[in-house]
């Protein structure tokens, strides 16, 4: 799978780190949830970060944040970042990854390709908008901010 041929696998089946933060002070998470597009004339990432998330405060701080996808090999690193809390300890040390600062933020060495972003826009999703099936899933009790990001540079 690559990502400019599977594009909606990309996030759910492949998954991707999202990054906040500069090289001194930042946190890394897993996301399964995101999307590309165009808004307002402009090539986007579109995120979803959960207020109890350690990453939240980063992606709060932050003008930029990168998205980052990686082989099928780092699989388990990402599983790690997903389960795992920056705010417990460093959870990136029990990973085979490398931190690397990239224009306006943090990505890794082992990444196939980094999408960096200006944050353009964020608001917490409204229960009310949403399908008794979906406010009774996963925005339940902790409800998701919507991130959009304009790509200024794509990394390979």
């Amino acid at each position: 799978m690559t990502l400019t041929t599977d594009i909606f696998a990309a996030f759910d089946k492949k998954w991707a780190i999202l990054t906040a933060g500069s090289g001194e002070s930042f946190n890394t998470m897993t996301i399964s949830w995101g999307g590309m597009g165009t808004i307002w004339n402009k090539p986007v990432v579109t995120v979803y970060v959960r207020p109890s998330r350690y990453t939240y405060k980063f992606m709060e701080e932050s003008e930029y944040f990168t998205v980052s996808f990686y082989p099928e090999e780092r699989r388990s690193d990402l599983a790690l970042l997903g389960r795992l809390s920056g705010r417990d300890g460093d959870k990136l040390a029990k990973t085979a990854l490398t931190p690397r600062e990239v224009p306006h933020g943090v990505s890794f060495e082992e990444a196939e390709c980094t999408i960096v972003c200006r944050k353009l826009y964020a608001q917490d999703l409204d229960r009310a908008g949403m399908l008794p099936e979906v406010a009774d899933g996963p925005e339940r009790d902790d409800v998701h901010r919507m991130y959009i990001g304009e790509v200024v540079e794509i990394i390979r």
